[in-house]
């Protein structure tokens, strides 16, 4: 098969062919840093991550760029509120956002650009549009002519009354005096007093939030890209305002592909300050959360599906990354007593492997091809880890006929089969002190989900939905979980 990709701007799943054979250009939208990153963050940059392993892992060069907004009215309310400064807050908190990354296993991006280091691009973007009358001056602001675009808002698919929407309480009532059309948006504002600002041939002032995406683009990959990602908050009005900027200057398309992820709700309300419902990366990660527990739990939903976290759902991934953990690190802890190679040797070529293992690998190509189906590739991989599992837990308990020459033989490919195919989703074996058993807390929450899960099973049959019941004892079996009926009606379950 060939990738093929959900298009926002198509509306259509495309076979993805880049620009030039052989290599792929991306720009992630990052972050604004004035805070610690959220679980949404997390989500989006998890799946970005699993797509440009895909892509390398698939043979592609890829150059992966994200930014950083390191100047905006939320950095600036934050440094005021503290009695720091703009630098202060910025500096903080991309410390703690590499952190963070680097804690969930997420490559680091290939160029980093900040705004304010990207001032001449975004001055001599604006100039541009100025120069070409899809913007205009007014007071020290410089505002992009929405309505001298042809075909704004053909990514969010946005009606003007729409728009109009969108757009409401994001400016102010003097602002939108000086506007030639409501729609119309800041490309540079003025100084106000006691903000910090940079000089331009409009006046001292400072970059709009849209105008330094579209010019950090071109400045670090040129005019048009392969792939443009963000979350599904930001088609309207960021990027569509983005496709506008970057069109109008060049009348080249900015993006062939934007791709756009679901967001992150919070036991089936969105994730918010306001609900009192907003979970850090720091804060879930500190409470004992394993960031393999966390990549695998966003893994298994698609990636333009709304992401329902709940406490149920986090402990039914904390027992499936058990059980994968256990089968990944079983060439880790015990590779040698097996007489395998080191674990960093893990990739396996198509002759060492047998017809079995090559349409597992297939499989899961297959998956990643189809928009990046991560919960089937995920399948591929439980089954793979199954037989690997099940030697671990004999060689923890001391089963002296464990790991049989023929034994280890026929499983060590398999082993690097699996720990291949997991290097794409970004799942590696934990350190053997954190991945016994995990923490009591995570240890007795993924007990709860198992018995809950069970009884939903129980009321299945009860209700002659035997299809459903079969489902969950299947992935409850994916996960190492086997379930043993008795007698009365009562179910038991043990991990295989």
């Amino acid at each position: 098969m060939t990738l093929r990709l959900t298009n926002t701007l198509s509306r259509r799943c495309e076979p993805f062919e880049p620009l030039v054979p052989g290599q792929v250009s991306i720009y992630c939208c990052g972050v604004t840093v004035y805070d610690l990153c959220h679980l949404g963050h997390a989500r989006s940059y998890i799946v970005w991550d699993v797509l440009r392993r895909y892509l390398q892992w698939s043979g592609y060069a890829v150059t992966f760029v994200q930014n950083f907004t390191d100047i905006d009215d939320k950095i600036l309310k934050r440094a005021e509120e503290e009695g720091s400064s703009m630098e202060v807050v910025s500096e903080r908190n991309i410390a703690a956002f590499e952190a963070d990354m680097a804690a969930l296993h997420i490559l680091p991006p290939d160029r980093m650009p900040r705004a304010t280091r990207s001032l001449e691009a975004i001055r001599q973007l604006i100039g541009e549009l100025e120069a070409k009358g899809a913007a205009y001056s007014a007071d020290g602001d410089v505002y992009f002519a929405v309505m001298r675009q042809a075909g704004y808002g053909k990514l969010s698919g946005r009606t003007l009354e729409e728009q109009q929407e969108g757009a409401s309480g994001r400016t102010r009532e003097a602002e939108e005096a000086r506007k030639q059309h409501p729609f119309d948006f800041a490309l540079w504002k003025g100084t106000k007093p006691g903000e910090p600002s940079f000089p331009s041939p409009w006046g001292p002032g400072r970059p709009g939030w849209h105008i330094e995406c579209s010019a950090m683009v071109r400045e670090e990959l040129g005019t048009t890209i392969d792939i443009h990602l963000g979350g599904a908050d930001l088609i309207f009005p960021h990027h569509e305002n983005e496709i506008a900027q970057s069109e109008a200057a060049s009348g080249q398309p900015l993006a062939r592909f934007w791709l756009h992820n679901g967001m992150v709700n919070v036991g089936g309300e969105k994730m918010s300050k306001s609900l009192g419902n907003f979970t850090t990366i720091r804060a879930l990660l500190e409470s004992g959360v394993s960031p393999m527990t966390l990549r695998l739990f966003v893994l298994q939903a698609h990636y333009r599906k709304p992401l329902d976290f709940t406490a149920e759902a986090l402990a039914a991934a904390a027992s499936g990354w058990k059980g994968l953990d256990a089968a990944l690190g079983l060439g880790v802890r015990h590779g040698a007593a097996l007489g395998w190679g080191a674990a960093e040797s893990a990739a396996v070529s198509a002759a060492d492997i047998g017809a079995e293992l090559a349409r597992a690998r297939e499989r899961f190509a297959v998956a990643m091809d189809d928009d990046l189906n991560t919960s089937a590739a995920l399948a591929v991989l439980f089954e793979l880890a199954r037989p690997l599992r099940a030697l671990a837990n004999r060689l923890e308990r001391g089963d002296p006929e464990a790991g049989a020459a023929g034994e280890a033989e026929t499983l060590e490919p398999r082993w690097r089969l699996l720990a291949e195919l997991a290097g794409v989703l970004g799942l590696e074996a934990e350190a053997a002190s954190s991945a016994a058993d995990g923490t009591p807390a995570e240890a007795a929450a993924a007990e709860t989900a198992i018995q809950r899960r069970i009884e939903q099973r129980r009321a299945a049959k009860a209700a002659r939905d035997f299809a459903t019941a079969d489902r969950i004892r299947a992935e409850l079996a994916a996960e190492g979980i086997e379930l043993i009926d008795r007698p009365g009606g009562v179910t038991d379950w043990v991990r295989s």
